[in-house]
């Protein structure tokens, strides 16, 4: 049955074993597979509707987009495009509730709640796993958001990206929280993008990061499995200071942090040294995150703000699968 509008909710996520550099750019092939947590607070919601014309039209937080944006836009309705008889332009009204003062890139959940909604729309009926390589894609992380829960995304080895998907792998629903700490909410002198390829081309240290990944991400599944906070904090946590070491052997080096990021990563360690377990990870910024037990996430933000008043911390817990809001 041929919908005209549809509506889906996609969380974002936070990668604990970390992406970092492709081995396709074209079709966001990763390096190394990658786990994450999903997170309930930051989401986007997205709805798509069929429209006469030639031309989809984009839509962001109610402001229509330039023709740059919303020609990447088209690029990814059209693998949804070909794949259906529909053939019909699209409108793209996508609403990030991703509090500004986070930090948090919301392209995650923003290609993923897209996705979602044009699998519904031109009634292709993937499954989860078949629309992770779709949303890819739009954005690498985005394969992550598909689930909730420890979700892994699969390297895989096939140049055609046809094994390259995500999965769950657990619905972390034992006493798991993050926190995010803004320490810096500007646009980035470095793009991810730019960071990820200098890396992988300049960088000595690069080979061993992602054989050392391999490992990691066998040890988290095994604490994940285990469920053994501990372990998993403390392979959180190594695995992301690795990355952005990759970074200080780049040629020109270069790094994200700030004088304001090595103050909050001091005062988590002395936070944990007081025996409250916690543990902190970075994306490409300098913008600090904490997985935390859930019952022990006031405590450790109430103790952040108390050091970092002007930048107050976010509590998340675990966020679901992406979904379907409404239908018609």
């Amino acid at each position: 049955m041929k919908h005209s509008r549809v509506t889906a909710r996609a969380h974002t996520n936070i990668a604990l074993i970390k992406y970092w550099g492709k081995r396709d750019t074209t079709l966001f092939l990763p390096m190394n597979s990658s786990l994450s947590l999903t997170l309930d607070e930051f989401y986007t919601d997205t709805t798509v509707s069929f429209i006469d014309g030639d031309q989809d039209v984009f839509f962001l937080n109610g402001v229509e987009q330039p023709l740059e944006e919303c020609v990447k836009i088209s690029k990814f309705i059209e693998l949804f495009r070909t794949q259906s008889s529909i053939k019909s332009a699209v409108l793209v009204e996508s609403h990030n509730h991703v509090p500004t003062a986070a930090g948090l890139a919301s392209s995650a959940s923003a290609f993923a709640a897209l996705g979602t909604a044009l699998n519904e729309l031109f009634v292709l009926r993937m499954d989860k796993q078949t629309l992770s390589t779709f949303v890819r894609q739009g954005s690498g992380s985005a394969t992550r958001s598909i689930y909730g829960g420890f979700v892994e995304w699969q390297m895989g080895i096939e140049t055609d990206g046809s094994d390259s998907y995500a999965i769950k792998v657990d619905d972390a629903d034992w006493n798991i929280a993050m926190l995010t700490i803004p320490v810096n909410t500007r646009k980035k002198e470095i793009s991810s993008r730019e960071g990820m390829k200098l890396t992988v081309e300049t960088s000595p240290f690069y080979p061993a990061w992602v054989e050392q990944a391999g490992q990691d991400i066998k040890a988290i599944k095994q604490a994940i499995n285990n469920q053994d906070f501990i372990a998993l904090g403390e392979l959180t946590e190594a695995n992301g200071m690795k990355m952005h070491g990759t970074m200080l052997g780049a040629n020109p080096p270069f790094s994200y942090w700030e004088p304001l990021t090595v103050k909050v990563l001091q005062r988590i360690r002395e936070i944990r040294g007081q025996g409250i377990p916690c543990y902190y990870t970075m994306d490409a910024g300098p913008n600090v995150k904490v997985i935390c037990q859930a019952d022990k996430a006031d405590e450790i933000k109430k103790l952040l703000d108390q050091s970092f008043p002007d930048n107050t911390t976010i509590i998340s817990g675990v966020g679901k699968d992406a979904y379907l809001l409404s239908v018609e």
